[in-house]
């Protein structure tokens, strides 16, 4: 059973449509990416994931908890790390998170436990102490990471947790996220594509309130194209790579080199050489076309269409 079951939820501000019609599902252990460019829809979906607002249709549910007709329960089985995250800076940070144990209702004989381990996990151990005013943004954002587990979240939903943060820091929290991950379901959301290459099993792409692409990362960034270089100028090239079996298509792209696009999962490669050894072609380049996030993201905003 998933963890998290989201069914055409849609979000209406007025005439604006935020969300319309999303539609996902989590399975326990995963760490998802929740893409898209500003104004896509992200943070809407996370605020209706967490309670924060009531979707004007459809369902959502976490941990088998509605979230819309048993929010506190719902709730409870979250962590939430939002972007602007409220720290109060005059506290200690242990004083900060006794805080957090209280309002989350942690038991009083589980509250040293369970703080000792977010302190730990989070690497907060030295800064006890101290006030949170006086850490770096990057201890402040473990600091924030500690209050979303401190309870023992099955879920974890983070909002653009890297933002703002220098590449040390981000590094730094990047390897947080996965050892977090080993307990609970994360869903990380940012329009930072590396962040997602960096954490994420799958990727699901929101835009203009749409679910453009929803796969793991490796199967979204697979292709069945081919880039082939052939030194000289023989004649009859497209046609010949255009007669292997598999083959779409064959687009030339620059003197003696040409982009094949084959069938899904095609290794088009091997064949194409065996054409070339038949034809006594001299091989410049053969490779199997790689696509990165970036050239997904821009495809799909570029189409308009759903993959």
């Amino acid at each position: 059973m998933a963890i998290i079951e989201v069914q055409n939820l849609t979000k209406h501000y007025g005439s604006v449509k935020a969300l319309n019609g999303v539609s996902f599902q989590v399975q326990k252990g995963e760490i998802i990416g929740l893409l898209g460019p500003n104004g896509a829809g992200k943070t809407t979906t996370m605020k209706i994931l967490t309670g924060f607002l009531q979707p004007t249709d459809g369902t959502a549910v976490v941990a088998g908890h509605d979230v819309v007709k048993t929010p506190e329960a719902a709730q409870a089985a979250i962590g939430y790390l939002p972007e602007n995250a409220p720290l109060y800076l005059d506290m200690l940070v242990q004083e900060y998170l006794l805080m957090i144990a209280e309002l989350r209702g942690v038991p009083d004989d589980r509250v040293k436990a369970l703080l000792s381990e977010a302190v730990y996990s989070t690497g907060l151990t030295q800064h006890l102490t101290k006030p949170i005013g006086s850490l770096s943004k990057g201890y402040r954002q473990r600091v924030c990471l500690a209050q979303a587990i401190l309870h023992k979240p099955q879920v974890l939903i983070l909002d653009e947790p890297t933002n703002g943060l220098d590449p040390t820091q981000i590094l730094e929290i990047r390897a947080l996220i996965k050892r977090l991950a080993q307990d609970a379901t994360v869903i990380v959301s940012t329009h930072i594509l590396s962040e997602v290459e960096a954490t994420c099993h799958r990727a699901i792409i929101i835009m203009e309130g749409r679910i453009k692409a929803d796969a793991k990362l490796d199967a979204l960034t697979s292709s069945s194209a081919a880039v082939v270089g052939i030194e000289g100028t023989p004649g009859g090239v497209k046609e010949a790579l255009a007669q292997v079996k598999g083959v779409r298509s064959v687009e030339p792209e620059a003197a003696g080199r040409y982009r094949v696009i084959g069938e899904k999962d095609l290794s088009l490669c091997p064949l194409i050489f065996d054409v070339a050894k038949e034809k006594n072609w001299r091989l410049s380049e053969l490779r199997q076309e790689t696509r990165t996030l970036e050239s997904v993201f821009r495809e799909l905003a570029q189409s308009g269409g759903a993959r």
